[in-house]
């Protein structure tokens, strides 16, 4: 009999706890109240069967939080096997009945993370599932996700789309707009993204100073190493050294580095809001969305 893990029983247990506290039926919280109880019998492990007969019960009502824990252990293989197909059946079920979620309830985070992960496997495309790649689907999906539910990860993806021809077409403006808006959330990608944008003036006008504050920022959020292609430490890299011996702009580089070095996100955001320039990319372009299920 296959055991779960402490952490992941922890994190289950969460899950049911999230149910019970949640907006959903009566009805459907007796039952994660039911469940939890079970949960209560033992120490640290529970079996597998277990386990997932009560996450499967709460994703058949239709649970989002269930549905987003079930499809996270298929893709990872927590607890069970790898399974690329239900993990997607389980997104996409979370992504298709939940496309209308208030933006600021309790479940707009996963849901907008299972349009995020959809649209990956779209990418891609699940074989096993008879799911044929489609790049246009992937990219609707991230919209909606960046739109609607204001994602950070999406809004980034969206920013990166806009630099490629072959995707949403080549369009730093575009591109700058969205990475501005997961910037002030605290993306440190798309901040590095901005950063350089800024700095070298690619399709905006240059802005070396901005474009100084947001390579800044992202250092401090930095994850990633140097050699990793795409992480906020690979994206600043080439930019620290000769940054930090411009003299012609040292002086106007003192308020900002002395932001950065307090590491305070609000300062951040109040530095931004009044720098002409982005305030001038904050603003996303009006782009509709028509999301009618997959």
């Amino acid at each position: 009999m296959q055991i779960f893990s402490a952490n992941l029983i922890g994190m289950v247990r969460a899950t049911f706890v999230a149910l019970i506290l949640s907006t959903c039926s009566a009805f459907a919280q007796d039952e994660a109240a039911d469940i939890l109880s079970v949960f209560g019998q033992f120490d640290t492990d529970v079996s597998n069967e277990n386990l997932l007969a009560a996450l499967e019960d709460a994703a058949e009502a239709g649970q989002p939080i269930a549905l987003w824990r079930l499809g996270v252990m298929y893709e990872n293989g927590e607890g069970v096997a790898p399974d690329r197909t239900k993990a997607f059946q389980y997104f996409s079920q979370l992504a298709d009945g939940h496309a209308n979620t208030p933006p600021k309830s309790l479940e707009a985070d996963i849901v907008a993370q299972s349009f995020l992960k959809v649209g990956e496997y779209y990418r891609e495309g699940v074989p096993d599932a008879g799911v044929p790649a489609n790049d246009d689907l992937s990219r609707k999906l991230w919209l909606h996700a960046a739109s609607y539910f204001g994602d950070p990860e999406a809004q980034f993806k969206v920013g990166q789309l806009y630099l490629d021809a072959d995707e949403l077409g080549y369009s730093p403006l575009q591109s700058a707009r969205w990475l501005a808006l997961a910037s002030r959330k605290g993306h440190a990608a798309a901040q590095a993204t901005l950063g350089n944008l800024m700095f070298n003036g690619e399709g905006i006008p240059a802005d070396p100073i901005e474009g100084l504050m947001w390579l800044t920022v992202a250092d401090r959020n930095a994850h990633g190493t140097e050699d990793e292609p795409g992480s906020p430490s690979y994206l600043i890299a080439p930019y620290q050294l000769r940054l930090k011996t411009s003299e012609s702009k040292q002086s106007q580089l003192q308020i900002h580095w002395a932001a950065a070095s307090a590491g305070n996100h609000l300062l951040y955001g109040e530095m931004a809001n009044h720098w002409h320039m982005v305030r001038r990319l904050v603003a996303p372009a009006h782009i509709f969305v028509n999301f009618n299920g997959f």
